[in-house]
């Protein structure tokens, strides 16, 4: 989704990825004393054993990675979950470990790819997709898509 298709939608969850700009990043929190990064952002105290701090910046964080490992989700979620479509469509998630923050993300991946087309290891973008459209209009994810292969 580019910048111009992004006017007039909502974010599913406020504050966990950019709107405002192209291409989208995720918003996560790195400490200040040992450079731990967090998400979806921390903001009470960091989870490294080694360090006691609570202080914390907000940051951008890296919009590719490889493809770590991913599922089929062939169930649909329960309530708060609400399917784009009347008849629940399969979906595939990946986790995705992030270049610079060697971290795991997970998130669904975009509607046009298939659970069969993934393997590990497999480089992926951050995306935001319409997620489903109500009164109000479309309501956004953030969504990994595999990044073509180079012949």
């Amino acid at each position: 989704m580019v910048q111009e298709e992004l006017m007039g939608t909502r974010a599913a969850v406020n504050g966990w990825f950019t709107m405002d700009d192209a291409p989208p990043r995720l918003i996560g929190t790195q400490c200040l004393s040992c450079d731990s990064y967090y998400f979806p952002p921390q903001i009470t105290s960091c989870h490294n054993p080694n360090c006691t701090t609570d202080a914390f910046k907000h940051v951008e964080l890296s919009r590719r990675g490889r493809l770590w490992s991913y599922t089929n989700a062939c169930y649909q979620p329960p309530p708060p979950f609400i399917s784009p479509t009347e008849t629940f469509q399969p979906f595939a998630i990946a986790a995705v470990e992030l270049d610079r923050e060697k971290m795991v993300i997970l998130g669904q991946v975009t509607h046009s790819v298939e659970v069969e087309q993934l393997h590990v290891g497999m480089e992926m973008e951050l995306i935001v997709e319409t997620l489903f459209e109500d009164d109000d209009g479309p309501v956004v994810v953030y969504k990994w898509a595999p990044i073509p292969e180079k012949p």
